[in-house]
């Protein structure tokens, strides 16, 4: 089966909020999706866009919007951003303490229309969620430690999605794979091979003179 691997530009290299709505509108015609990344200060160290940035997003572009929270609490969070326009909203195992609360957040995903994923940092193990994929949509994989822009991608992050795709095959499972962090051309190929659904591109897209062949080199 032939795997059409899809690009979701990053939000995050877009140095003020002029420059991003008008990178959001630019990419309409290149680009599969837009991912939004939501950044608190309480999870990552420094705060980025919020739910009224996203909304103003929405109204300047056709592409979906996948919408990755990178916060504290997200089970408080994720209903303004779905109300903001997100098609996916992704939340962090690592943000839960009580893991049953991850189980609620994403079935309220679900509920209120809109595609819910979790995200897995560099240092937590496939295995450790795997009891939450049967309520996932989308699997995210962070190839980097979240909260910057720009860095090296992470070669152990090719064992895991071996393993998230071995379960995925094993258990029949529905949900997409993503991965997210220091994707380049030679690297997207490799996880397109291996079964990633989908890479989410930062600096590389954004830094390109030419954006729509940046997206097409890396796929």
């Amino acid at each position: 089966m032939v795997n059409f691997l899809k690009v979701a530009p990053s939000t995050d290299p877009a140095p003020n909020l002029d420059d991003l709505l008008l990178y959001a509108k630019r990419l309409n015609s290149v680009a599969d999706m837009l991912h939004c990344d939501v950044m608190s200060a309480n999870f990552v160290g420094h705060d980025t866009i919020n739910a009224d940035v996203v909304k103003q997003i929405y109204a300047r572009t056709l592409l979906p919007l996948d919408v990755h929270l990178m916060v504290n609490e997200p089970l408080k969070e994720v209903q303004k951003y779905i109300d903001a326009g997100a098609q996916i909203v992704t939340v962090h195992y690592e943000a839960f303490k009580n893991k049953k609360d991850l189980e609620k957040c994403l079935k309220k995903i679900n509920k209120a229309g809109a595609m819910a994923g979790i995200a897995l940092n560099p240092s937590t193990e496939v295995v450790d969620a795997m009891p939450y994929f049967a309520y996932a949509d989308l699997v995210l994989l962070m190839s980097v430690v979240p909260g910057k822009s720009g860095q090296r991608f992470k070669e152990s992050t090719y064992v895991k999605v071996k393993k998230l795709k071995q379960i995925k095959d094993d258990y029949g499972a529905r949900f997409k794979i993503e991965v997210d962090g220091g994707i380049v051309p030679e690297i997207s190929k490799k996880l397109k091979t291996l079964g990633v659904d989908i890479i989410v591109s930062g600096n590389y897209v954004y830094a390109s003179e030419d954006r729509a062949r940046a997206i097409n080199e890396l796929k």
